[in-house]
Formats: C-alpha cells, structure tokens, sequence
C-alpha cells in the first residue's frame, strides 16, 4: 500500500513539476500523465524515472527530461488528426506522449537496437498507432510525406533540408539547432505558401543528429 501512495505521489509530483516548468498545455499534460515514464527507463536508473533530468539509456543516448518533452510536445501544437514524424526514437517515450494526442506517429532512429526496444514497449502498451523505422533520420521518410508536425529529438547545424520538404504547407517542426558542443537553441519551425518562419524557443542540449544508420548493437 505504502509502494502504491509513493508512486501515486512521485506522479503528482512529476506533474507538478512539468506545469511548474512551462508546461501548461492541457492536452500535452493529459498525455504525459498517461505515459509511465518508469516503462522506459531501465537498469540503475529506474528509480530516477519522475525526477526532470535527461538519463542515459543504450547505444549512448539518452532520454531527455520530462520538461524539455513536455515544452517540445506543446510547440508542436499536435491535433487529433495529424501525422507526426519523429527523427529520434531514443528510448520511445516521446513517440508514446505523441500517440496520446495525433492519429499516427512515425519515428525512425539510427540504432536498431533503440528501435528494437521501443516497439517492444509499444507493443506492450498495445499502442497501434506508432510505426518505427531504422535508418537515417536526417533524411526523414520520403514515402509517408507531407507530415503536419515533425520532431527532432537531435541537434543539427539547421534545419535539415529533407525535412523541411516533408513538412506540409501549414505544418510546424521543432527541433534543437547549433554546434553539439555548445549550448544550442530549441526552435519551431512554421511552414507557409511562401516559405518558413523560424522562432527561438529557449535553450537546450541534446545529442548530435549523426548521418547514416549505426552497426548492429
């Protein structure tokens, strides 16, 4: 009983903390709340599921903080009959709070074993509307294009051409630019008849969008 009261508190408390921190979407809210962080995290970590801080998973990635995929998720502006596209599977926690809230998500990273372990998790949740993919995300997924909202998980020098042409007129994509070893900048992305508007959001760190799919490991 004392073990049910401790999660149930480490939740509100994890809630708390996303609203406390910008994240006052309702509709973003909802979906993280739904969405057992602990699923994703493993091993040594896993007692350090609901704090807000990135943690390391396998292939030397990381799952990013709540925070950062709360404020992520809400820029995104995701409506019940979007398609998102995902460039950066990681540990399958982002895609999952995304299926909360779009018609169907397709996310694709570079590590098979990432993608591996994602579908795994989303088979056990018995959430059907996310399709994984192994390749190279910087190249997005040509042959489910346009998406109305695209998610970078990985930070590049710019936005990355392809998927700026993947984005559908109307459509936004957030995502983290700059050098990976300095400081870089969360921005969104608008696309219009006539172009893109770029936004600053804040800052960030996230790992390097790298090119080319990783040995098996």
């Amino acid at each position: 009983m004392n073990d049910g009261a401790s999660i149930a508190e480490r939740k509100m408390q994890f809630l708390y903390t996303l609203r406390s921190r910008g994240v006052t979407d309702s509709a973003t809210l909802a979906a993280m709340e739904k969405v057992d962080r602990g699923d994703f995290v493993r091993g040594l970590f896993a007692e350090r599921a609901y704090e807000d801080m990135p943690l390391p998973i396998a292939c030397g990635q990381t799952i990013s903080q709540p925070s950062v995929v709360g404020l992520m998720t809400q820029a995104l502006q995701v409506a019940s009959r979007h398609r998102v596209l995902e460039v950066g599977t990681g540990s399958g926690y982002q895609a999952a709070v995304l299926a909360q809230m779009a018609r169907r998500v397709y996310t694709i990273d570079r590590h098979p074993r990432l993608v591996r372990e994602a579908e795994a998790i989303f088979d056990r949740m018995e959430q059907g509307n996310i399709t994984t993919f192994t390749g190279d995300g910087s190249h997005g997924l040509p042959d489910q294009a346009p998406f109305d909202r695209i998610i970078v998980t990985a930070a590049a020098e710019d936005a990355p051409g392809p998927l700026l042409a993947q984005l559908k007129i109307g459509g936004i994509m957030v995502l983290p630019v700059g050098q990976s070893d300095t400081v870089q900048s969360l921005i969104r992305v608008h696309r219009h008849e006539t172009g893109y508007d770029y936004e600053e959001l804040r800052s960030v760190r996230f790992v390097p969008l790298v090119e080319g799919v990783a040995k098996e490991d």
